[in-house]
């Protein structure tokens, strides 16, 4: 992580999209999510995504987990 970059620590719902994955948090826009890994198993459940903010609305993903 550079000094320009800020910490990702989000929860909402882990949704499919036709680009790969958004996360829907409750009140925002959607997130779009770049991961290394497809957490196919976690789709459309709550869940709790740590990265980095690449810019307002994409997070670059460094783990996914349930709630």
């Amino acid at each position: 992580m550079t000094d320009d970059t800020k910490p990702a620590d989000c929860t909402g719902t882990l949704m499919r999209d036709s680009g790969g994955f958004v996360l829907k948090i409750e009140g925002k826009e959607l997130v779009r999510l770049l991961l290394h890994r497809v957490p196919v198993d976690l789709v459309e459940k709550p869940a709790r995504v740590i990265g980095i903010w690449l810019d307002d609305h994409t997070i670059e993903a460094e783990g996914v987990a349930t709630l």
